[in-house]
């Protein structure tokens, strides 16, 4: 029987229970799947099939049931579907679900239409049963001494590899996440202290991850072009020191069984039943004759490359700050902090004790932990864990992650210790490589904050959120990449996803939102160049913080196709867009005002550092073709946008003033001369009638305080970033958070969400002042020019030069600036002065020019001490 219903069921057949759908907004979209034999057997000639199905959608809307069961009998095939010849009830009735109710007086029930009517169309996804995680095993013997192994692996899509019972590497859910049909990676691991002569043996545990998921959700990772069964390719070379090698491959001489993890999903969670744990199955001698010959498969069609970023580790282990009891045998696990990973789980039970785990950010009013989304309808973040009765037992997932704070935990028989139910911090190992301070201590939260927002949120990609998608979204890479590359050393892991984009592009230059992309995300919140031009702006900023032009050759032809696809479909001059400033205050997703003027301005932008990168690499042509087409852009986006009477920017359809439509271009450098002023000045006055709050979504956020300090009304600036209240980061930080949320309201649905905490960037850019200029920080500037509410700040980075690093306090009237610079940059310093009467500079120190609030200099690689009386 396969089953579904708008929006939950419950399905009796001869008056007993048999299935059951949840109470779920939108749970008709999986289908349940089940084998009624035994009850449809003991129904006899006659089977009565019983239905509750409940709508919860608003009033009135009434209940829907999609139904098919298939009954193979004796004499043929019989079937019974949903549509004519039901008979339905408002309300339940006393026995109801009995074959001998009398449902002579129920009404007919209305046959909708045929499977894919309007409204619902075609979105039930019927599950189908997961087979359990296969382990796979080879023993094999060699009699020369050992010189060196390597062992060469690529498991879709993860694995877990041992070696004589020694498990291989640190790294976990690897290899990396691809779109299959271009790449498949594999790694590279020294396994010399594994082996030894005589009987060896290896053995392979396999994932699902998104190559085999199983679990329906809205972008259809469950049915991508590239989907199947897990599968292994491995080579382990054993090199002696004769010069001969002894080299074992994946292949039918090695044997498969189906382990103890049931089930694995990067959504739904992890069950393991460790009843059927083979003990001793990575060791040599183990008695694998119930096993069987392990099955050739057929091969992704993706090229096998070897992975070129870091890989994803445990990073860190969080003891609980609290536990409490909800009820009895259910309690809450608080982490004591958000973080994306897994639970590791001590137990001591009786055999077929399940212990249940679900996992959450946040709570719901009546204490339990929320771990539910409409986008994966059904189980969502629980792991499961079956004990084997052993005395105590210690297990943690292998092939699933969560975004949580709290865990809920039943099944015990006791209540747990917090020792017994530890965080395992999980994210892709990248070092970190800058650090930032001051006298404002919500400056250094909201620094911290982010650095955790973004840790939690590498995963092989850059994701939205641990918890709800896991997706890389483009648009959230764009906005965090800044701090991104100035917090951690993403060079590998950028250069990584850049290929990621490369490989989603279509045949005429298409890139999709989410990246890697199962064929969603073209045209679903697609096209959408403020997300997409996430490839121009890494490929731009990876010349720019690490000095690599090989990014930008290698990425050229791409790169250019997708720019050109994006000015082929520009209509009247502009650009279009399907999500434009996501989520403003007040919003659940797109923002009011006319979303041509975000996606213009970011196509501007990416032609710009486009044509700059083309000069570098020699390609002057196309370089002054994307300045001429940036320019025809600015042309048209101030002759639709810009109202020169009201001076300011606004769209046809904006319900009041747009704090992102005059941000935006006043940052990215569209506002004509003759209106920046007043453009600006409109920015000030908007904000201060809000009463020093933003009124920003994603994009606007990004730029907002850097466009106030820039324009000189740093005070504005500091007034938004340590506002307290509705909408703000303070309002977030009073409520409890310790990493960025998704959305500015208390009910944000994502609690580790970092494309609004781009506040970070100001504080590492204006506060403490220091700017990445290009080719590697060959060049860049020292401007601390948002010091209203600060005494002191300091920042330092580890470029690829080298140590670059600037801290300045003010006592009285004076204000003290140090700057260090690498070998082989130069710096151009602003120091803050009203002329240059008012600033003191060291000897070598080469006096450029003196701007308003400002006076400039250019030092080369050394340290570098000024002072100057800034006044007010």
């Amino acid at each position: 029987m396969s089953v579904t219903a708008d929006d939950d069921f419950t399905l009796y057949i001869d008056g007993k229970q048999v299935l059951n759908q949840p109470q779920r907004t939108d749970s008709w979209r999986t289908a349940h799947t089940a084998d009624v034999t035994d009850p449809v057997r003991a129904a006899g000639g006659q089977v009565v099939v019983a239905v509750l199905a409940t709508n919860r959608g608003a009033a009135p809307n009434p209940a829907g049931l999609l139904l098919r069961l298939k009954v193979d009998t004796s004499t043929g095939l019989r079937e019974l579907v949903s549509g004519p010849g039901w008979r339905a009830a408002a309300a339940e009735e006393s026995g109801w679900q009995r074959p001998e109710h009398d449902d002579s007086g129920w009404s007919a029930a209305t046959a909708i239409g045929p499977y894919g009517t309007d409204p619902w169309g075609k979105g039930a996804t019927v599950a189908t049963p997961e087979l359990p995680a296969p382990l796979l095993r080879k023993e094999f013997s060699f009699r020369r001494p050992v010189a060196r192994a390597r062992l060469y692996i690529s498991g879709l899509a993860y694995y877990d590899a041992e070696i004589n019972g020694r498990r291989v590497g640190r790294q976990v859910l690897d290899p990396g996440f691809t779109d299959y049909d271009e790449t498949v990676l594999y790694t590279v691991h020294d396994v010399t202290e594994h082996v030894e002569r005589g009987v060896n043996a290896i053995g392979v545990t396999l994932g699902r991850g998104f190559y085999g998921m199983t679990t329906p959700n809205v972008w259809n990772w469950h049915t991508p072009p590239w989907h199947g069964e897990p599968r292994l390719l491995a080579q382990l070379e054993i090199d002696h020191p004769d010069g001969s090698r002894t080299t074992i491959v994946s292949g039918p001489d090695w044997r498969i069984t189906e382990g103890p993890t049931l089930s694995n999903s990067l959504y739904a969670g992890e069950t393991y039943d460790a009843r059927r744990a083979p003990r001793g199955w990575t060791h040599p001698g183990f008695d694998d004759k119930s096993w069987r010959a392990a099955p050739l498969q057929s091969a992704p069609k993706g090229t096998v490359r070897v992975q070129p970023h870091d890989p994803i580790e445990i990073i860190e282990t969080v003891r609980p700050t609290a536990v409490t009891e909800l009820r009895p045998g259910v309690h809450i696990v608080d982490m004591g902090r958000t973080l994306a990973g897994w639970t590791r789980l001590t137990v001591t039970a009786e055999a077929g004790t399940t212990v249940r785990l679900v996992h959450g950010e946040k709570l719901k009013a009546d204490g339990s932990v929320h771990a539910e989304t409409g986008h994966v309808p059904g189980r969502f973040q629980a792991d499961e864990y079956i004990c084997a009765g052993s005395g105590e037992e210690v297990w943690e997932p292998k092939f699933s992650y969560k975004g949580f704070r709290y865990v809920e935990v039943s099944g015990l028989p006791r209540r747990p210790e917090p020792a017994e139910v530890l965080g395992r911090v999980v994210h892709t190992k990248v070092e970190e490589v800058s650090d930032f301070h001051c006298s404002e201590p919500f400056y250094e939260q909201l620094d911290h904050a982010m650095r955790r927002t973004l840790l939690n949120n590498l995963h092989g990609i850059p994701t939205d959120t641990p918890m709800y998608e896991k997706n890389g979204w483009t648009g959230d890479a764009q906005l965090g990449a800044p701090v991104m590359a100035y917090a951690f050393g993403v060079h590998r892991f950028l250069s990584k996803w850049l290929g990621d984009l490369a490989d989603s592009q279509l045949a005429d230059g298409h890139l999709p939102v989410i990246v890697p992309s199962s064929g969603w995300g073209y045209h679903q919140l697609g096209p959408s160049p403020e997300w997409t031009t996430v490839y121009p702006f890494l490929v731009r900023e990876m010349y720019r913080v690490y000095g690599d032009e090989r990014v930008a050759q290698e990425h050229w032809p791409t790169l250019t196709l997708y720019l050109d696809w994006e000015l082929s479909r520009l209509r009247d001059g502009l650009a279009v867009t399907a999500l434009g400033d996501f989520l403003p205050p007040g919003s659940d997703g797109l923002p009011p005002e006319d979303t041509r003027l975000t996606a213009t301005a970011y196509l501007y932008r990416a032609l710009l550092h486009t044509a700059e990168m083309g000069e570098v690499l020699g390609e002057g042509a196309t370089a002054k073709r994307y300045r001429a087409a940036a320019a025809d852009l600015k042309s048209a986006f101030n002759a639709a946008f810009l109202d020169t009477k009201a001076g300011h920017y606004r769209t046809a359809k904006d319900p009041e003033y747009r704090q992102t439509s005059n941000a935006i271009p006043l940052a990215f450098g569209l506002v004509p001369d003759s209106a920046r002023a007043s453009v600006a000045a409109s920015l000030v006055a908007d904000v201060v009638a809000r009463d020093n709050h933003l009124n920003t979504g994603a994009l606007g956020t990004s730029v907002l305080l850097r466009a106030l300090s820039a324009e000189g009304s740093p005070e504005v600036a500091h007034a938004i970033a340590t506002q307290r209240s509705y909408p703000s980061w303070g309002y977030w930080f009073d409520q409890g958070a310790d990493t960025m949320w998704e959305m500015w309201q208390l009910d944000s649905r994502s609690r580790d969400h970092y494309f609004h905490g781009t506040v970070v960037q100001w504080l590492h850019e204006n506060v403490a002042g220091l700017r990445p200029g290009d080719a590697g920080w060959r060049t860049f500037t020292v401007r601390p020019d948002s010091r209203t509410g600060v005494d002191w700040a300091r920042t330092s980075i580890r470029t690829v030069r080298g140590r670059a690093a600037v801290a300045w306090s003010r006592s009285d009237d004076r204000l003290r600036l140090h700057v260090e610079v690498p070998v082989g940059a130069d710096a151009e310093v602003h120091v803050p002065a009203p002329s240059r009467s008012a600033a003191t500079a060291p000897r070598g120190a080469r006096y450029l020019r003196s701007e308003p609030g400002h006076v400039v200099y250019q030092v080369p690689h050394g340290q570098w001490d000024f002072t100057s009386r800034p006044g007010r």
